[in-house]
């Protein structure tokens, strides 16, 4: 009796599982941000999956799909680089793991995916905010501070919500590295040791390629890290702001042949020339990030002087020293545009450009057809201060449906 009514309950119950995974997303603006908006727009979502993008009047809404409005729709955010997951919101020691600071500056080895919580309540927070794929790990502050990965902010587990595992390594320069360390003290000594470290993996590398096994040397974890960022499966996340330090981090890019991404850089307008020519990518700092210390030569114009000389750039939450220890990538967006960055490319800092140095543009950053279903559905105009975000759909699922 009791098998009979399971069978039932599952059979009777599975149509509403199915059709849970349909739905159709109309607004009166769709931002696909890979084209034009669409005026009166239409979303198919199917099976975690965007099905159909296009004007209303094109496309009759299927029977079986849930319907959901809104005044605009966007992909859902990306934040280009954070630390949430590993800094937590009560800003106690227990729950701050991005920066390592026993042992030696220089740590490859450490890898986001061991201390990412994904249970973190600032991590719900950005996915009620419409953050859907978040950039994060080992935070500035140390010579290498460690690898850093691409999640989505789903799941209770690490295996949920992970999209890329190992992205980039963390690397500071700048003054910033002698608040938590005693060595290096000067900007030429953590050169100098960045320089010795890759040699070292260099060679390294060279001998683990030796055909014969027995002539290999032992496993190292920080040297196998650093073949890797030498060999281009690692990309460099330099955390840097002076124009000088920006210079010395392209140099140590060309020296090395690394790929690399400026993180910060808030004196990157005095460089302009400089980033465009030698092809390294950009992350700016948010744009209401505090003017001091490294950065006391930002401004909220950087964004616009950035886009004006042609060099593509994303936006990010950032590191907070403080709590609640994250920005929302939707209001530095939002300010940036206000302070003369056009609107398309203030939304496109924040969804397409940072899919696109993650690696990730095929599946997130805008609203294709077979990309994953990351949807933001907002009551307004998503850069009016007044407007809400009022569902959020992950992977075509709706993870949050309360306007905030």
């Amino acid at each position: 009796m009791i098998k009979h009514l399971l069978f039932l309950c599952v059979v009777v119950g599975l149509p509403n599982v199915l059709s849970a995974q349909k739905y159709a997303l109309k607004a009166d603006v769709v931002h696909t941000v890979s084209g034009p908006s669409i005026q009166n727009g239409l979303l198919l979502v199917k099976d975690g999956k965007i099905e159909w993008v296009g004007a209303a009047k094109d496309k009759a809404i299927p029977k079986d799909y849930k319907t959901y409005t809104a005044k605009t729709i966007t992909p859902g955010l990306v934040d280009g680089h954070s630390v949430v997951g590993l800094a937590g919101a009560l800003n106690q020691p227990h729950d701050q793991d991005q920066l390592e600071t026993s042992g030696a500056p220089i740590a490859p080895e450490l890898r986001a995916l061991d201390a990412y919580n994904p249970r973190e309540i600032l991590v719900s927070y950005l996915r009620e905010m419409g953050v859907t794929t978040i950039h994060t790990g080992h935070g500035p502050g140390a010579l290498i501070s460690g690898q850093t990965l691409v999640a989505k902010t789903i799941g209770n587990s690490i295996q949920e919500a992970v999209v890329d595992s190992s992205s980039m390594l963390a690397i500071t320069l700048g003054s910033g590295i002698s608040s938590a360390f005693k060595s290096p003290a000067t900007r030429s000594k953590a050169l100098a040791m960045l320089r010795q470290e890759l040699l070292k993996a260099q060679s390294y590398l060279r001998k683990m390629e030796q055909p014969e096994i027995g002539k290999r040397p032992e496993r190292d974890l920080k040297l196998e890290t650093l073949a890797q960022l030498l060999k281009g499966e690692l990309k460099a996340l330099v955390t840097v702001d002076r124009a000088h330090d920006i210079q010395a981090a392209i140099r140590l890019a060309k020296e090395f042949n690394l790929k690399m991404v400026l993180d910060s850089a808030s004196e990157a307008y005095l460089v302009m020339d400089e980033i465009k020519s030698s092809g390294v990518e950009l992350v700016l700092h948010p744009t209401m990030k505090r003017a001091a210390g490294e950065s006391e030569n930002l401004t909220f114009e950087t964004a616009k002087i950035l886009n004006e000389a042609g060099i593509a750039f994303s936006l990010q939450s950032g590191f907070e020293g403080y709590v609640p220890k994250t920005r929302v990538v939707l209001f530095e967006a939002a300010i940036a545009a206000a302070y003369g960055l056009p609107y398309d490319k203030a939304l496109a800092a924040i969804t397409i450009n940072p899919a696109k140095i993650l690696g990730i543009s095929h599946r997130v950053g805008s609203l294709e057809i077979g990309k994953d279903a990351d949807v933001v559905l907002f009551d307004g105009d998503p850069f009016e201060y007044t407007t809400h975000v009022c569902t959020v759909f992950v992977n075509g699922k709706v993870v949050s449906e309360t306007c905030r």
